[in-house]
């Protein structure tokens, strides 16, 4: 009798602790994790798609008209992916181009089975929608994407327009020359997309950027010199351009391939303001504003770059008639 007292007491005890123990792990809330930085900790690895940090390495990957036209020539083989509107497309267009939607060019790629080594050039009218493309697909893995510089504007003189009424001096007198701080380091963006891992994540948020498209990464330097104030503004140059030339009103200089890591200035980004990369002619920029966007940060990519503000300023990196080749193109 004894014993089987002992024995109750016994089950009680191990009920209760058992309960106790359950309750406590039903309390104790599952870790936490900052996906945007595991994101930027994947991308700039060597796990990363591409095998390493693209942004701060081989970013941007632009290839001239002239390279692909004599790739064509040549008969190298080269998949030709022309995202402007089907209507501009029909006008003109690189024979052999195919037609797809920006925001639809990944699906494209997967659906035919286009090897990730495969060369492929991203045109657009500017070169600045096929940049924020391109960005997308190097980081994506696709190891031999390029957007053609200058876009179709630099194929045939018919196509020029895009860039050469684009070009401008309007706020040459506007730029300033003080050094401007950048600020304190902090948080990254808050993502959640529910998953734990790098590529996961990835995975994730490229399908979200492609759905945005570029019309939600880009901004006229209109809406920057209204209010400057209201932005968070990324001058992408050399910090001896930067001394240079001046720029936009409360620009910060963030250098090339070297600023953008977590370990360096990657976090002094704000997340609570609109962000406004620009660089030369607004294709560099918009390669840059892809990877933040990717990354959770509101960022916009000005566009036409200094070309748009202080062309006549501009020793290079500037468009010009020789920038316009006379290739044929079909229609």
């Amino acid at each position: 009798m004894k014993n089987t007292k002992f024995l109750w007491y016994f089950i009680l005890f191990a009920l209760m602790f058992t309960t106790s123990c359950s309750k406590d792990d039903e309390d104790t809330p599952a870790p936490t994790i900052n996906e945007s930085e595991v994101l930027a900790t994947f991308l700039e690895s060597t796990n990363s798609p591409l095998g390493k940090d693209y942004v701060n390495s081989d970013m941007p990957s632009i290839i001239s008209a002239e390279a692909v036209h004599n790739d064509i020539v040549a008969g190298t083989e080269i998949y030709m992916i022309d995202i402007r509107s089907d209507v501009d497309f029909a006008l003109g267009h690189i024979e052999n181009a195919e037609n797809v939607a920006a925001g639809s060019v990944m699906t494209y790629l997967e659906t035919e089975g286009i090897a990730k080594t495969a060369k492929i050039v991203i045109i657009c009218y500017t070169g600045q929608t096929a940049g924020w493309v391109t960005s997308l697909l190097r980081i994506s893995g696709y190891s031999n994407a390029f957007s053609m510089s200058w876009g179709m504007s630099s194929w045939n003189p018919f196509f020029s327009g895009k860039w050469s009424s684009n070009v401008s001096n309007m706020y040459a007198t506007q730029f300033e020359d003080a050094a401007v701080a950048k600020g304190p380091a902090g948080n990254m963006p808050t993502l959640s997309t529910g998953k734990t891992t790098g590529q996961e994540i990835f995975d994730a948020r490229l399908a979200a950027v492609f759905t945005e498209g570029f019309n939600e990464a880009k901004i006229t330097n209109a809406a920057v010199f209204d209010n400057p104030a209201n932005f968070y503004v990324i001058n992408y140059w050399a910090e001896a351009d930067y001394t240079q030339y001046g720029h936009v009103p409360g620009a910060m200089q963030y250098t090339p391939k070297e600023s953008i890591k977590t370990t360096v200035d990657l976090k002094t980004l704000p997340t609570d303001k609109t962000i406004v990369v620009y660089c030369w002619t607004g294709q560099t920029s918009a390669y840059l504003t892809a990877y933040l966007r990717l990354l959770g940060y509101n960022a916009k990519s000005l566009l036409f770059g200094a070309n748009g503000m202080i062309y006549d300023e501009l020793a290079g990196h500037k468009w010009s008639d020789a920038n316009i080749m006379e290739y044929d193109y079909v229609n």
